[in-house]
């Protein structure tokens, strides 16, 4: 499937986010109109190292539609310590589903083929039918140290054939679809089995970071960047779990959120009939 062929309209899950990326190129609005400067403004601030340690290569794949939180919260944990490659099929703008645009800052062919982490954010579920993505997912994560995701993005790896027989987490409202591609689902935030490391829905992703990266490099530069983001939550209601929120809450985002299931179980269960193409090459 082109890239073109995306409808994120119509497929885009409906959890938005916004936040600022340290790398990268991200703005507000829609794409480029005729004739709009494409130039790239760097901040002047350097941070400094944050360890002496060689730096773990982490590709994040960036797509239409990606959901920003997803990306941008273990990238915003992992980018003081990591080389950190956003990849996608091209460096052109792309928006995201909260309509912030993004720029990948190397092509999947350009991605380096022993990767430390592999990792994949949720988002436009229609990414699982797209044998380009899915291939070089397959292909990088059959090497890979670490094989992630979070939120739905382990539904985009199941898709790839990466998922069978471990255990992994998603996003509440897709947890169950799991199976499907031979994965176990499991109700936390962070689920970790052998080199397999999935987060919760979208805000997991900055719990997710901080595991990860002390699986990479320690607890004391985990515990650093979580400093350095003053990552002390306390939100102001406890409705961030279906069993926290309530039925009167559950039942009003069940019919908010009704539409996407017509359109993600069907799309699921022809990924997973898919599924089989990839296998070989993680095998």
């Amino acid at each position: 499937m082109d890239e073109s062929e995306t409808d994120t309209n119509t497929n885009r899950r409906p959890f938005v986010s916004a936040a600022d990326a340290p790398s990268g190129a991200v703005r507000a609005g829609g794409s480029d109109q005729a004739g709009g400067s494409r130039t790239l403004q760097k901040s002047k601030m350097q941070w400094p190292p944050m360890h002496k340690q060689t730096k773990p290569d982490v590709a994040m794949l960036l797509y239409p539609g990606v959901t920003l939180l997803d990306l941008i919260g273990p990238q915003s944990v992992l980018t003081p310590s990591c080389s950190v490659h956003v990849v996608w099929k091209n460096t052109d703008l792309l928006e995201t589903d909260s309509g912030i645009v993004m720029q990948a800052t190397s092509t999947l062919d350009e991605c380096p083929m022993n990767l430390d982490v592999l990792f994949v954010p949720g988002g436009d579920f229609s990414i699982m039918r797209d044998d380009e993505v899915l291939r070089f997912l397959a292909d990088r994560g059959s090497r890979a140290r670490y094989v992630t995701s979070v939120c739905g993005g382990s539904i985009v790896l199941g898709a790839a054939g990466l998922l069978q027989g471990y255990e992994a987490t998603s996003h509440w409202s897709a947890r169950d679809k799991l199976p499907l591609f031979g994965a176990t689902p499991v109700d936390a935030r962070v689920v970790r089995d052998r080199n397999r490391l999935s987060g919760g829905g979208v805000t997991a992703g900055i719990d997710f970071g901080l595991v990860l990266l002390a699986e990479l490099l320690g607890e004391d530069v985990a515990k650093m960047s979580q400093l350095v983001l003053e990552y002390d939550p306390a939100p102001p209601f406890d409705a961030g779990t279906p069993k926290k929120a309530g039925l009167e809450i559950m039942s009003k985002m069940q019919e908010w959120l009704g539409p996407m299931g017509d359109v993600l179980t069907p799309m699921c269960a022809a990924a997973a009939k898919d599924m089989r193409k990839y296998l070989s090459v993680v095998n």
